[in-house]
């Protein structure tokens, strides 16, 4: 009978301790959890899918792109991301994102909060100056917006990683996939997807997609005009004077 009990107790902790890591599985595994960072993390088995793959100085040098819905909508469907546009070259995919607190570690360990939703509590639009109004062109704003990163350093890798998996199994002939939550690089894209929304050809806008691609991308020396607070320091700009 003692043995009996011990046998069922015992029985009982594993199945306990089982259920505890496969719970714990199942989160790692999901798209609500990207902050784990633990080894053999189920997230990052793999080469990594995202971020520069050679050292080809012309790689930035896209002859054409175009905006992909199709898989706009399905990085968008992920959890902790409010909302993507993603755009496709003859080399490359570039990844605007918007964060929301539908998952957690989306965001890394550095950086500021760059969002600030307070006035929504005030009846104003921004808080600094009490102004009702914001600026309709940009799609995420320093004030009563989703989420930003400025540096794409900051952004989790096992974000990154789910991100780039999904664009290359939907466009597995692209080289490398670039992704950013970047203020100014998101609200350029915004721009750039009215214009294929609207039917136009985005042919006439290909250098200055390049532009902001190998600044936000490559280091690029050349800094594109601030369109989400024009005329002021775009956020880029101002973390870069610190």
């Amino acid at each position: 009978m003692v043995k009996r009990m011990a046998a069922l107790l015992l029985s009982a902790v594993v199945i306990t301790a089982s259920a505890g890591c496969n719970y714990k599985e199942l989160v790692q595994k999901s798209d609500t959890d990207y902050g784990s960072r633990r080894a053999n993390d189920p997230k990052m088995l793999g080469a990594r899918s995202y971020g520069p793959m050679s050292n080809n100085p012309n790689q930035h040098d896209n002859a054409f792109f175009e905006y992909s819905s199709a898989i706009s909508r399905k990085v968008t469907d992920m959890n902790g991301i409010a909302s993507a546009i993603v755009m496709l070259t003859d080399k490359n995919a570039y990844v605007g994102i918007m964060l929301d607190w539908t998952a957690v570690g989306t965001r890394g360990t550095g950086g500021n909060t760059e969002q600030d939703n307070t006035g929504t509590n005030e009846g104003v639009y921004n808080r600094d100056t009490g102004s009702p109004y914001g600026n309709s062109r940009a799609l995420v704003y320093p004030y009563n917006s989703y989420f930003s990163v400025n540096d794409i350093n900051n952004l989790s890798e096992e974000l990154k990683q789910s991100v780039a998996l999904k664009v290359r199994k939907m466009a597995p002939a692209v080289q490398e996939v670039h992704i950013s939550a970047n203020m100014e690089l998101v609200n350029y894209f915004n721009e750039f997807a009215k214009e294929a929304w609207g039917g136009r050809s985005l042919m006439p806008w290909i250098d200055q997609f390049n532009t902001v691609v190998k600044y936000h991308f490559a280091g690029g020396k050349v800094m594109p005009q601030p369109i989400t607070q024009p005329g002021t320091y775009s956020p880029s700009e101002s973390q870069f004077d610190q």
